[in-house]
């Protein structure tokens, strides 16, 4: 059996899994499963709930028109999140939703909008950023969602941050240098004392002003990355810094723990 199985569909429940167990379809899932893939009684459904672990289920009818899972067997034992913050300026709809998807993707365990003086989306719908976390989880076989934060300003995001936590601040200022050397320090520290929790941030397609970058620096154990000599989007620049702290630092193979997803 492969390690994941990508053919049977996957959906995200609330309710509690175990052997035996029914799983009663709300009328989204319901229309989804039965109208959208024709799925019939007896197929099977891989479900996830974010605690349970995923568990191979059947579709069963539930009454007249009604219909529900029934729960067999574990196909895989839940596993903790990460330790990666993603904290961000919005964007507008479409690229965040795509940004949401990525991070989701790309193994960070909590999302964090911030707010700063060139941020362009005046509004954020963390709804519609839950209901992408779970599209993206059930497409990738994720099992820890991540959570949502509402969004704050940057001053009270960075002070919210656990002293503990290094924050890689994504500054398209910073001097063009190896960005993995940049991380050198944190991975020597994680080699000699064991995984570190870390955020990256990401700022507005206009940057951050003067007095925010001042903010972010006066922060001890803060580090400013640059991202190459390339001018990028926003949401570029968010898979580029992720996929870069989750290949020195993360879960690619680099000190962090193995792979959770």
């Amino acid at each position: 059996m492969p390690r994941y199985d990508f053919r049977s569909p996957r959906l995200h429940v609330e309710a509690p899994l175990e052997a035996g167990g029914r799983v009663p379809l709300s009328a989204p899932h319901l229309h989804y499963l039965r109208d959208v893939l024709r799925l019939k009684p007896g197929d099977p459904v891989l479900a996830f709930n974010g605690r349970d672990g995923e568990w191979r289920t059947a579709l069963a009818e539930e009454g007249r028109r009604a219909m529900a899972l029934a729960v067999a067997e574990q196909t895989r034992a839940q596993t903790p999140a990460g330790d990666l913050h993603y904290l961000f300026a919005p964007l507008k709809r479409a690229r965040l939703d795509y940004v949401v998807q990525k991070a989701v993707e790309m193994g960070a365990s909590r999302l964090q909008p911030v707010v700063t003086r060139h941020t362009q989306a005046e509004r954020v719908n963390t709804g519609r950023m839950r209901a992408n976390v779970v599209e993206a989880a059930e497409q990738c076989g994720v099992l820890a969602l991540p959570a949502v934060d509402e969004p704050v300003s940057l001053d009270k995001a960075v002070a919210g941050l656990d002293p503990a936590r290094r924050l890689v601040f994504c500054d398209e200022d910073a001097p063009v240098i190896d960005p993995v050397a940049a991380l050198g320090p944190v991975r020597a520290e994680a080699a000699a004392g064991g995984a570190v929790p870390l955020a990256v941030l990401i700022g507005p397609e206009g940057g951050f002003s003067e007095d925010e970058r001042d903010l972010l620096l006066a922060r001890p154990g803060v580090i400013r990355l640059a991202l190459g000599p390339r001018i990028l989007r926003a949401d570029t620049a968010a898979v580029a810094a992720l996929a870069l702290v989750q290949a020195v630092l993360g879960d690619w193979g680099g000190t962090g723990e193995a792979s959770r997803r």
